[in-house]
């Protein structure tokens, strides 16, 4: 027996569109699932002779005079819904059953609490006897001399700045990050008037970055002044060494307690509770500077003899494997002293070659590291006037550093005023030529610590291109070409994320005060806007903890970091393939 359908409204006369072809018919109306409409054989009875294949999924008849070809698909076929379509499917019943795939990230074994294998013979027993120094800290790092102190300004109130608003998901990830926090006793409970707002930014792996947004706190607090040594006078120091180790600290902010009385500074708000931190978060202007201090109070017998620290890299360096034995034993005794433990992915032991401070170090002598020059290097010879009047302008920015620059330059100025655009050995050989010049003195020179530094930035529709210097004289030089999602975005985002060239002279920038210039006029506001966007997230938790400013500078003045954004211009971007 067949259940009925119960129905006591009509529709008469209602018009229909199938596949370009109009109707006219009556349709009652009924609560249905799935389909807007449903043609039965009422309507097929009003169409007369049909010729059907069903094999092939077809249909040809005659409407009013019409030859009619209805044509079936053949197979489904699954194409792209948007988020609106697919909550519509579901509100309205129209899918039985729905299900989501996405993949699930597994945690990785962290094969880092352990000692490397160096394949070295005679390093291995020491590793063994300091493995300690390699495992994850089970309690909370004693309180030394040197522990992080926050002092504010006269008349400072406390910092109260509005929790930022989160999606769901997100709320989830701060609740199990906060947890963790708290079961490794990094953070307590809060009672503290001062409140900073949490900043959640996702990783390349598919984890979380999590990190308190303290600017406000950064501003009313008063900045330490310690001097740094200049490069050249660190570099000095290794002439004559032929083995060399880099230790770097396993979280080592956290490796510092706060100050007791200034724990309640560091509070921050979640939507779930109010916590503060018991040891040093990352974020504060003046973490570096108390790293760097508690590193040489640790280390002070040790410096300049065969240990060499700078912020967050431990270099040490011997003459011999045999001298570079006993000087690791006597830092990892340090290290186990002081209760500091070192990440070994990170290290790097009795290695012929080293990179330090923007430099290779090795037996025969220091060279720059290829990395800050490779955005020179590797320019391409232009193709037409639009990318020669791109590297000129580079080129140009510097030339008063770069000798008999018009002699040089000649065959690619003379190609801006031919007619045609005509490249011959002639250009080749200059373009390489003015190449170099760039990359050696006295164009590059070794940054001063006791100077400030700038960083100017520029994004194109293709590239980001950034100029690291200090009184007009670049130290390093920063292109990358964007992605084809990032090629997409406002000149708003492309500008904001060229300033992540940041990252790549973290070395430099790191402990100092320094400044961005950027022709976007908008970002020069940047440090005083509330963070609404997930693109303003990630922004200022990759340059929380620096301290700088940020400039206008007109488009005009700004040659070099707007020519190395172009390099890119012209260059084909991959595809992938199945």
């Amino acid at each position: 027996m067949c259940a009925a359908l119960q129905c006591n409204q009509l529709c008469k006369e209602v018009s229909l569109s199938i596949q370009s072809y109009s109707f006219t018919t009556d349709l009652f109306v009924l609560d249905l699932e799935g389909s807007d409409v449903v043609l039965g054989v009422q309507w097929l009875e009003t169409l007369g002779p049909i010729l059907t294949d069903w094999s092939k999924l077809y249909m040809d008849f005659t409407y009013k005079g019409q030859p009619i070809h209805l044509q079936g698909e053949s197979k489904p076929v699954a194409e792209p819904i948007s988020s609106a379509g697919l909550n519509k499917l579901i509100t309205s019943k129209g899918v039985g059953s729905s299900y989501m795939c996405f993949t699930v990230l597994t945690p990785e074994l962290d094969n880092t609490l352990s000692p490397p294998h160096t394949g070295i013979p005679s390093l291995q027993p020491l590793l063994q006897q300091y493995e300690i120094l390699f495992q994850v800290p089970s309690s909370l790092p004693p309180s030394r001399t040197i522990d992080h102190r926050i002092p504010l300004r006269k008349e400072t109130n406390a910092i109260n700045v509005r929790p930022y608003r989160y999606p769901q998901f997100q709320k989830n990830e701060i609740e199990h990050l906060v947890a963790d926090l708290l079961q490794s006793g990094a953070i307590r409970p809060s009672q503290s008037a001062f409140r900073s707002p949490v900043l959640l930014v996702k990783k390349k792996d598919g984890t979380w970055r999590f990190c308190v947004d303290y600017r406000a706190l950064n501003v009313a607090t008063i900045r330490d002044r310690f001097s740094i040594p200049t490069v050249d006078e660190l570099l000095d120091e290794l002439h004559g060494a032929t083995v060399f180790s880099k230790l770097d600290l396993r979280s080592g902010y956290h490796q510092i307690r706060i100050h007791e009385p200034d724990i309640h500074k560091t509070a921050f708000r979640t939507h779930h509770g109010h916590f503060e931190f018991v040891v040093m978060p990352f974020g504060l202007c003046n973490a570096p500077s108390t790293f760097q201090a508690l590193m040489n109070e640790v280390f002070q017998p040790l410096l300049r003899k065969f240990v060499v620290i700078f912020f967050y890299d431990i270099l040490i360096y011997s003459c011999s494997l045999e001298a570079h034995l006993q000087h690791l034993h006597q830092v990892f005794q340090i290290l186990h002293d002081n209760q500091l433990f070192v990440k070994s992915s990170k290290c790097t032991f009795a290695a012929s070659e080293i990179t330090f401070l923007g430099h290779i170090i090795t037996a025969v002598g220091v060279t720059a590291d290829p990395n800050k020059l490779s955005a020179v290097s590797a320019w391409p010879p232009p193709k037409n006037q639009r990318q020669l009047r791109s590297f000129l302008g580079l080129a140009g920015y510097y030339r008063r550093f770069v000798r008999h620059y018009a002699s040089i330059a000649a065959p690619l100025t003379d190609l801006l005023t031919k007619d045609g655009f005509h490249w011959s050995f002639k250009e080749q050989e200059a373009f390489e030529q003015l190449k170099m010049a760039l990359m050696t003195a006295p164009v590059l020179s070794l940054p001063d610590f006791n100077r400030p530094f700038i960083v100017e930035t520029d994004a194109s529709g293709v590239g980001i291109g950034a100029v690291l210097s200090q009184d007009k004289h670049p130290i390093a030089f920063y292109s990358k070409k964007l992605s084809p999602l990032m090629q997409g975005k406002s000149t708003y985002i492309r500008e904001m994320f060229a300033q992540s060239a940041v990252m790549k002279w973290r070395q430099y920038l790191l402990g100092r005060h320094f400044v961005i210039r950027t022709d976007h006029r908008s970002l020069h506001h940047m440090l005083r806007q509330t963070v609404q966007t997930p693109e303003q997230q990630q922004f200022c938790s990759k340059l929380v903890g620096y301290d700088f400013s940020i400039e206008y500078k007109p488009s005009a003045s700004n040659t070099a970091a707007d020519a190395l954004s172009r390099v890119h211009e012209g260059v084909a971007t991959p595809r992938a393939s199945l």
